[in-house]
């Protein structure tokens, strides 16, 4: 095979504003807002601004799952950040999170001091206490269990998303070196998982939890073959347990509603891209809004 000429790193690293591939127009090494936006607020106390990423579709799950549990005071308006055109980039959504990713949530239970969450595990975490231990132990031996595989997706991901995802899919130029090395990564860390599932029915036993719910968007969808197209190529069908799992949880009716929330490809009846009611499953998925308009369905 054709190496690559190797790369010498030089004394000083300075800023190519031509590279970086098909995310090369988002991508930059300083933070700050790019251009004044306000966001826009709805009528429900909670405010998420995100999009059907797998770590958007961890919060639009969990609260989708806290209204099947009753909790009314869950209800939400998701709003749309479209990152691939820098919408995160905006004044009001730095304002959320500085660190300039989706998703972040503001709560304006109380209008004078709204409170702002961001980070995915920390937005789960806070649903969760916000609503009496919602999906999370409240103490003890399962507790522990279930943050410690919470944290361990968040450290976790990087690898398969940034890491493998990456070079895998997105990447300008192919190699073998990445590619070879974040494939061993993902496919240890999906046996992690498929030797816990082999005697457990969820992350921490016989419980589903907040683990599931943030775990499932990244791992779940790979060994279904949704996610990068790698399926064959790590060979996911050999996790049995981790495809059992995968297909039990994506039975639930409120990981189907939250997956639809704030997505914008695929089948555009699995996309809602903004939602402010529970009926707006029912009214607003894209196909029906192109029906209404009387265009032909979204690509």
């Amino acid at each position: 095979m054709t190496h690559p000429t190797p790369y010498t790193p030089p004394a000083i690293w300075q800023w190519d504003k031509e590279s970086g591939g098909q995310f090369a127009n988002i991508n930059r090494p300083i933070a700050g807002a790019t251009h004044d936006k306000e966001l826009p607020v709805g009528r429900h106390p909670l405010q998420l601004y995100s999009l059907g990423t797998p770590n958007g579709v961890k919060v639009t799950v969990m609260l989708e799952e806290l209204l099947a549990l009753g909790h009314s005071g869950a209800e939400y308006d998701a709003w749309l950040i479209r990152i691939n055109e820098g919408a995160q980039f905006g004044s009001g959504f730095v304002g959320v999170n500085p660190n300039s990713k989706i998703p972040a949530l503001l709560d304006r239970s109380d209008a004078a001091n709204p409170v702002r969450v961001f980070e995915s595990g920390a937005i789960l975490m806070y649903l969760a206490e916000k609503f009496g231990s919602a999906f999370l132990p409240a103490s003890g031996a399962a507790r522990a269990e279930c943050l410690s595989w919470l944290f361990w997706q968040m450290g976790s991901a990087p690898f398969l998303g940034g890491g493998f995802g990456h070079f895998y899919a997105y990447a300008p130029e192919k190699y073998e070196y990445p590619i070879n090395r974040y494939a061993m990564e993902v496919k240890r860390q999906l046996d992690v998982l498929n030797q816990r599932l082999a005697d457990n029915e969820f992350l921490i036993g016989s419980e589903y939890t907040v683990a599931d719910i943030a775990i499932w968007p990244w791992y779940g969808l790979m060994v279904k073959g949704q996610a990068y197209e790698a399926g064959e190529f790590l060979q996911v069908h050999e996790y049995t347990h981790v495809v059992r799992w995968a297909d039990q949880i994506a039975q639930r009716p409120g990981v189907q509603r939250g997956r639809k929330v704030n997505r914008v490809n695929g089948d555009p009846a699995n996309q809602l891209r903004e939602r402010h009611e529970a009926s707006d499953f029912d009214t607003k998925t894209q196909d029906k809004l192109d029906a209404a308009a009387g265009s032909s369905p979204a690509q």
